[in-house]
Parts: C-alpha cells; sequence; structure tokens
C-alpha cells in the first residue's frame, strides 16, 4: 500500500510541473526570478537643506553676494569659505582687510581664524569686489574639530551667515 501511494504522490508531482501550476504550499518563483529579499528597495537619499530661499534673498539683497559655501578640505587641515559678489558695493565689507574673519562651529565649540603665512599673507582674498566673480578665504582647522556636516557660522565684521554646511 506504501508504494501505491508513493508512486501515486510521484505522478502527481510530475505532472502538475509538467503543466505549470503550483503545489500548494510550494513555492511560485522560478530560479530566475530574484526573490523580494536579494532585491534592494531604492532608499531616498538625504540631502540636507542649503539655505532657505528667504536665507539667500537676504544674503543677496543686504550684503550684496550669493552661493556661500562652506568646505573641508582633503586634509581637513582648512575650512574653506567661498562666495560669489552680485553687487560689489554691498560686499565691499566682506572684503575689507582690517577686519578679521571667524568661523564659528557651536557643535565643537571652536572659533577658526585665517591664518597669516610668512611670504604669503593672509590666507583669503581682499581685492576689490566685482560682480560675477568667487572669493574665498581659508580657515585653519588645526586638530580637525570642524567636520563634514557641522553647521557653522561666518562672521566677518557686521556680516554673520549662520547655519552654513560644512561639505
Amino acid at each position: 500500500m506504501n508504494r501505491s501511494i508513493l508512486s501515486a504522490s510521484s505522478m502527481l508531482l510530475a505532472a502538475a510541473l509538467a503543466c505549470g501550476t503550483p503545489l500548494p504550499g510550494a513555492s511560485t518563483q522560478t530560479p530566475s526570478q530574484p526573490t523580494k529579499a536579494a532585491t534592494p528597495k531604492p532608499t531616498a537619499r538625504f540631502l540636507p537643506q542649503r539655505l532657505q530661499q528667504r536665507a539667500l534673498l537676504y544674503y543677496s539683497e543686504v550684503w550684496g553676494v550669493d552661493s556661500l559655501q562652506v568646505k573641508y578640505t582633503e586634509a581637513g587641515e582648512m575650512v574653506r569659505f567661498s562666495y560669489r559678489v552680485v553687487d560689489p558695493e554691498k560686499a565691499k565689507a566682506l572684503n575689507d582687510k582690517k577686519i578679521e574673519p571667524s568661523l564659528e562651529d557651536p557643535q565643537a565649540g571652536v572659533k577658526l581664524t585665517v591664518p597669516k603665512l610668512e611670504y604669503v599673507g593672509k590666507f583669503r582674498q581682499s581685492s576689490e569686489p566685482e560682480a560675477g566673480k568667487s572669493y574665498w578665504m581659508g580657515f585653519s582647522n588645526v586638530g580637525r574639530r570642524v567636520r563634514p556636516g557641522h553647521r557653522v557660522d561666518v562672521v566677518i565684521g557686521h556680516f554673520r551667515a549662520h547655519g552654513l554646511l560644512v561639505n
């Protein structure tokens, strides 16, 4: 009797496989189909908010600059602040040689300054600003306390850019 049940079940299995109908409790996926666990879901990439539109408008209208960026250098010993001049008359305060700029990082608890190199001078551009040109200054990051992802403030005299993201 056991042989007849075994024989009948094997014939049923062969017939089901030939027809392509799934057996109860059997997986319906063929080996060529990827499983759901093997296919990773696309994840939404986190894009941090740079600056709000009204902040960009404020810097452009009041200070004559836009495209404010703070970048972490490859070695990490310098942090570079750059901006583009829209109105040279309003942007003069940012290029004034007499004003000492600083970069403040509340998260790291540090205040960085622009270093003065012996043969080069201050590590910043201080020429007469021209519309459409980009200018930069480098802040000494000894100890690499300021890191990518931190929010920093750049202070140049009365100019203060809040919450710039270090890239």
